[in-house]
């Protein structure tokens, strides 16, 4: 992609370079569409990276081809970005690539694997796309690493017309970025109710949702971490909360599952039953506590599936980030309805299956 070749030494420059300049329209798709590629490689492991976030890398030619689309897949595998080149090497097509596009900003430090900005630095790719900063302090100073190596760095949220890839990535990364900067796992909550509004299902059964919303249900389960529930739901239904309907990932750890019980009401026949179907179980005598305690778990994003009662105290607290609600229809298919008080990583697992009651709109500066 022809970028102005001026030299311009401040970290500001190349941002400010790219806004001075036309991009083509074939520019601007050829980004949005490596960006959209990356997106979605990075949603297929939401659930499987903790704790480091989910994130996508794709690496385009000079024509604006794309060449290898990558995906961070568990903590302790190769980033992203490392993914892309070694395939890229593997292929015989890294010496061909020339614009690499990452969800989120290379890493530039040394944890269980190598700094991804040092990877990027030692390649002939000129021209580094972000769609969001690192707010981990720790990893951070990728973009002004790869500027120093004389990278153009260019980020998503300065450029119009690629904002909606941007807002992408702020959703992609939102339960990491809470988990960081708040201490707190980003909460969703799921609740299913009947046409009359009622969360109680028919007699003799569990639920009352099509075949299509308890795939959703399950899908959720497979993208997010933990699984949070009531006591009451637990001595009701002894539910099973695993992912059955989808394939789940592979090889992954035990998930996380809290169980709010004050009173110590807890079985524990079915603590054993929960370990025993792969869960980590924790047990929560106030609710308010869970999100910080799933955080110092290392856990990015939990799903809530609980009864009214844990419901409207989660309600009632303000310990929700997004609420998605599944109501039935007298006729036709169920209704999806999402609140959202920001960016919100349901819309990467959900796409046009939902219809937004109300969100928040968002553009953080912080979040570049």
């Amino acid at each position: 992609m022809g970028w102005d070749d001026q030299d311009l030494s401040d970290a500001g420059a190349t941002e400010r370079r790219v806004k001075q300049r036309f991009l083509s329209g074939s520019e601007l798709a050829a980004i949005g569409h490596g960006f959209h590629e990356a997106l979605k490689a990075a949603s297929a492991y939401l659930g499987a990276t903790s704790p480091n976030p989910a994130v996508g890398c794709t690496l385009l030619d000079e024509t604006g081809k794309i060449l290898i689309t990558a995906a961070h897949h568990r903590a302790g595998s190769l980033h992203a970005e490392a993914l892309a080149l070694a395939q890229a090497r593997e292929q015989g097509v890294l010496e061909q690539a020339r614009t690499a596009l990452v969800t989120l900003e290379p890493c530039n430090h040394t944890g269980r694997t190598p700094p991804c900005s040092e990877a990027l630095a030692q390649t002939a790719i000129e021209n580094i796309w972000i769609g969001v900063s690192d707010p981990n302090p720790v990893a951070g100073g990728g973009a002004a690493r790869l500027r120093q190596g004389g990278k153009n760095v260019m980020h998503l949220a300065d450029i119009p017309a690629l904002r909606p890839y941007y807002h992408d990535c702020v959703a992609l990364l939102a339960p990491f970025n809470k988990r960081i900067t708040q201490g707190k796992a980003w909460v969703s909550v799921k609740q299913a109710v009947n046409v009359n509004g009622s969360m109680i299902p028919p007699a003799g059964s569990t639920t009352f949702t099509d075949a299509a919303s308890l795939e959703l249900a399950h899908r959720l389960r497979r993208a997010t971490d933990a699984i949070v529930t009531g006591i009451g739901t637990v001595l009701a239904d002894q539910p099973q909360l695993t992912v059955r309907r989808v394939p789940d990932h592979e090889q992954r750890g035990p998930r996380f599952l809290v169980i709010c019980d004050r009173q110590g009401k807890l079985p524990s026949a079915y603590r054993d039953l929960m370990v025993s179907r792969g869960f980590h179980v924790l047990v929560s005598r106030d609710v308010r506590d869970v999100p910080h305690m799933l955080a110092e778990h290392g856990v990015n994003w939990a799903l809530v599936e609980a009864g009214p009662g844990l419901l409207g105290e989660i309600e009632h607290l303000d310990l929700w980030d997004d609420w998605l609600t599944i109501q039935q229809q007298a006729t036709g298919p169920d209704r999806r309805l999402l609140r959202s008080k920001g960016p919100t990583p349901l819309h990467l697992i959900l796409g046009d299956e939902i219809t937004l009651e109300r969100e928040t709109p968002f553009y953080f500066e912080g979040m570049r």
